[in-house]
């Protein structure tokens, strides 16, 4: 990884904002879709396949890119490219095992879309249902929907927990993926994020925080704690809402390009 040329002691607040707001609008463009697990989303049009595959593709989106897309591909199509249709019709109970990324298999892939299924019976769009389970008046809207949906997941599966799917440890989770997957949901600039949701604004959404994201962050003063973790997602989306108190992880675009030579 690049390092970044400047040193937090000698940037000042003036520059270091420069800084970030020219580096977000150069790679929140239209050209930032194509290699990015965003696109998959943006394939459909009705709310709920927006957010199947939002969740999914979020999900599965850690290691190297071109893997990463290439999955997400390959998980769209096993639900014949209409993943609402396919999760109401429990078209998952018929898949055949097998690996879809890394560490996350069909097993899991099914139990998440057990859990789907029993929101979508009873709410019309997940957006419903994150509105209902209270997020949208939480401190940490995030959080709070992880919460009420897993519970829905463990109950679609018998109790089972499986932390492959959402993690488990809400106390100190960075939350990474699921953050990323709600800045595409709610963020609404026309660009490249999706804002389908209007339950949440992007005031209150958190950094989707990931090694690459942190270590940037704690470059440019931006961040002084050392793990990755909740309080660390919390400390730094606080600094990044004095820049842009209604946006805050704008900055996630900023954050991603420095010194990763795009």
């Amino acid at each position: 990884m690049e390092k970044v040329i400047v040193a937090s002691e000698k940037i000042s607040e003036t520059d270091l904002r420069d800084l970030l707001d020219s580096e977000a609008a150069r790679i929140n463009s239209v050209d930032f879709i194509a290699a990015d697990p965003v696109q998959f989303p943006r394939r459909f049009e009705r709310q709920q396949d927006i957010e199947i595959a939002a969740l999914l593709s979020a999900t599965i989106a850690w290691g190297n890119r071109k893997m990463i897309c290439r999955n997400c591909d390959k998980m769209l199509s096993m639900m014949n490219g209409r993943p609402y249709d396919f999760v109401m019709s429990e078209g998952y109970e018929d898949l055949p095992d097998g690996n879809v990324h890394r560490t996350f298999f069909v097993d899991n892939l099914r139990y998440y879309l057990r859990g789907l299924n029993r929101v979508y019976s009873r709410y019309s769009t997940l957006e419903d249902f994150a509105a209902a389970s209270g997020a949208p008046k939480a401190e940490l809207p995030a959080w709070e929907f992880v919460r009420a949906l897993s519970r829905e997941l463990a109950e679609a599966n018998s109790g089972v927990i499986d932390s492959r799917c959402l993690p488990g440890n809400l106390d100190s989770t960075a939350l990474k993926r699921i953050n990323m997957a709600l800045r595409w949901l709610v963020r609404d600039d026309g660009i490249v994020d999706l804002g389908v949701w209007k339950c949440l604004r992007p005031a209150q959404l958190f950094i989707p925080l990931d090694v690459h994201v942190a270590e940037i962050s704690r470059q440019l003063g931006l961040l002084d704690r050392r793990s990755n973790d909740r309080r660390a997602v919390i400390e730094l989306t606080e600094r990044l809402r004095r820049y842009r108190p209604d946006d805050p992880v704008i900055y996630d675009y900023a954050l991603f390009g420095i010194g990763m030579g795009l």
